[in-house]
């Protein structure tokens, strides 16, 4: 369609809420993931210091609760149990002073840490860089350095943006290409480490329990949407600047294949580490294992810090971290300034401006909004978007309806032809029947096995959110999915005719002139006027 995500949706024009819903998505998604750059950057920079602040107590912002002292040095398992019938006073006289100062006991054969303390690296996670307050009611103060750090990084994805893929596509070969060196690095000396092959073989042991949890297929559904940007409408904002005759097949599959190879070999590389350092606290590696930001801001820091040269370790993580960070970004903010140019009228005072302009703008809103997550009540801010606006349900609704439009609608036979028109060859079926049939039954199912299941939005287990914190995440999720059917119902209404004629004006294809030239034959007829007839033909427009 040469179009962004928006405008791509001319091939059934009734349903071109769906490009408004992924730009909302999209929207939301640079708002918040911009964040995880921020902190990256935080860490990187105060990776350059020896020792690293996250490493020792005696901070300002730790607190008397602090122990910097991992290493849990534990009775065997049989002198425990042979103590164990005795009073809960002789269990305590048996450990050592090295475990009394480090307030750790062993307690049923393994090692637990005594309750009220911390660890230097979680302290400074929550009372240096989030500042965390009592919950979302209480937003407190701006952290300035945040702030700093936020600005910086903004200014960096601008002017990697500003000029489009002329100036992305070069930033990218740096971005894609180096996080693999580092990677490599990483490994080697992740897999030299004592207890690194614990963590390996826990990593490729899977607990098939964990498939009764809706939680889990929800994680998996979203992590698998975010790596492949399915329902962005970033990859149909980048796949436009594409060749007509390019092999969006080949590419489709050399995509997956590369993008989840990564992925596989990335968590060789993690529960390497995370192996060697729950050898050295002496406890089960599912004590250690993390996700989400506690495994890039918690667990890993907390085990380079027990590696040497901590310092040289941890700069090379963030500044993978922020690498690999950037390049998502791009992607995200390069669907949306594009989706949002296709849209500006072209003869309006919009539709002059440059695309530097746009990409200010935007940047700057986006500037203004993530303030509020550098607040002591940030953490909060960015867990609701996370949750409600950008993942899960509403990844899952848009997946569904892009399937049902280009399957059902569109026509998936049609859609098999326009592909083998630009590549030269007929796809394999499985194609069409996975866009007919697979992929909705399995958003439908996940999407009500979530709906069953849902449970109100907690942070850490511990703060559960109020009932007008929940509405605020539901109404970031509504402004997405609401767009197809409020669309639907707007062109119905707008049009004239029986509802049969609305349906099958609404849901003929829109082309625009630059297609004409790679139309079949019985399809350009189709658009041709009438003999006589004024040239009636409809061009690319928005809502």
């Amino acid at each position: 369609m040469k179009q962004g995500g928006v405008c791509a949706w001319n091939i059934a024009p009734l349903f071109k809420g769906l490009g408004l819903a992924s730009m909302v998505i999209v929207f939301f998604c640079d708002t918040y993931y911009i964040m995880i750059l921020v902190w990256g950057l935080y860490f990187l920079l105060n990776s350059f210091n020896n020792p690293l602040p996250w490493a020792t107590c005696g901070n300002q912002w730790n607190t008397p609760n602090c122990t910097q002292d991992f290493r849990r040095a534990c009775h065997n398992h049989s002198a425990v149990q042979s103590s164990s019938t005795d009073a809960p006073s002789d269990l305590v006289s048996t450990v050592s002073p090295l475990n009394l100062s480090s307030a750790h006991f062993f307690l049923n054969g393994s090692c637990v840490e005594a309750e009220g303390m911390r660890s230097p690296v979680i302290e400074f996670w929550e009372r240096k860089v989030l500042r965390l307050s009592s919950g979302l009611h209480e937003p407190g103060d701006i952290s300035y350095e945040m702030v700093l750090c936020l600005l910086a990084t903004w200014i960096i994805v601008y002017f990697c943006i500003w000029k489009g893929v002329k100036s992305t596509g070069k930033v990218v070969y740096f971005t894609a290409l180096f996080p693999y060196l580092i990677l490599v690095v990483l490994f080697v000396h992740g897999v030299s480490l004592p207890g690194a092959l614990d963590g390996i073989i826990y990593y490729l042991k899977p607990d098939w329990s964990k498939l009764a949890e809706a939680q889990v297929w929800i994680d998996a559904g979203t992590q698998v949407f975010f790596t492949y940007a399915i329902g962005l409408g970033a990859l149909t904002a980048l796949g436009s600047y594409n060749r007509f005759h390019n092999n969006c097949y080949q590419d489709a599959f050399l995509l997956a294949l590369i993008n989840s190879g990564t992925s596989f070999f990335a968590g060789f590389v993690v529960f390497s580490v995370l192996g060697f350092m729950a050898a050295e606290q002496g406890v089960d590696i599912s004590k250690v294992a993390e996700s989400g930001p506690g495994l890039a801001f918690i667990a890993y820091p907390k085990a380079v810090t027990l590696m040497p040269l901590a310092p040289l370790w941890a700069a090379l993580f963030f500044f993978m971290l922020l690498v690999l960070g950037l390049d998502s970004q791009f992607v995200g903010v390069e669907g949306l300034i594009t989706g949002i140019m296709d849209m500006l009228p072209p003869k309006s005072i919009l539709g002059s401006l440059r695309r530097e302009v746009v990409a200010a703008v935007c940047c700057v809103i986006w500037f203004l909004i993530d303030l509020s997550m550098v607040t002591q009540g940030g953490m909060y801010v960015f867990q609701l978007f996370d949750y409600y606006s950008a993942s899960g349900i509403t990844l899952l609704w848009q997946a569904f309806w892009e399937c049902v439009v280009i399957a059902w609608v569109y026509g998936a036979d049609r859609f098999m032809d326009d592909v083998a028109r630009m590549i030269g060859y007929q796809p394999l079926p499985y194609m069409k029947w996975c866009w007919a049939y697979i992929t909705p039954s399995v958003c439908v199912a996940v999407f009500l096995f979530h709906t069953v299941n849902y449970k109100p939005l907690t942070y850490n287990t511990v703060y559960t959110y109020p009932l007008w914190g929940e509405a605020f995440g539901w109404a970031f999720a509504l402004s997405s999915m609401l767009c197809i059917p409020l669309t639907v119902i707007y062109k119905l209404l707008r049009t004239k005719g029986s509802l049969r004629e609305r349906w099958q004006r609404l849901t003929t294809p829109v082309w625009g002139r630059h297609h004409m030239e790679y139309l079949a034959p019985e399809s350009e007829a189709k658009l041709l006027p009438p003999a006589g007839a004024k040239n009636n033909l409809l061009f690319e427009s928005v809502i």
